[in-house]
């Protein structure tokens, strides 16, 4: 028997690696922490809205 995790139908499984200024990094924190939200909701949200902008 297997203990862990149930696996969900839309599990996530690809992770990116990015570099942040300082500048970024601390405004992404702090943003998480007014919203509360963890920094990867913030990061996956603004993904989103910016992957969903029309031109």
């Amino acid at each position: 028997m297997r203990t862990g995790r149930p696996k969900e139908e839309n599990a996530k499984r690809k992770t990116i690696t990015i570099r942040l200024t300082e500048d970024l990094y601390k405004r992404i924190v702090e943003y998480a922490a007014e919203h509360k939200l963890s920094k990867t909701d913030v990061a996956l949200q603004s993904l989103e809205k910016f992957l969903s902008k029309k031109e």
